[in-house]
């Protein structure tokens, strides 16, 4: 889906907000088709872009190495 996104788990050093949030604008860009977004459809962007950014920061917390 998203070639450009690269896995963050299980990095040395764990992946930094900066690469997590880099990850998010990279798949909200996909899902809304277009590489920057307009004025119009701005803040429904960074919303989407920081609700992403925070679900993922989650979803690398909870998981675990076997």
């Amino acid at each position: 889906m998203c070639r450009s996104i690269r896995p963050l788990f299980n990095l040395a050093p764990p992946a930094t907000e900066e690469e997590v949030r880099a990850a998010a604008t990279q798949f909200a860009r996909k899902l809304g088709g277009f590489a920057r977004p307009s004025r119009a459809n701005a803040d429904a962007f960074d919303r989407a872009v920081e609700e992403i950014a925070a679900a993922a920061e989650r979803y690398l917390a909870a998981l675990e190495t076997a």
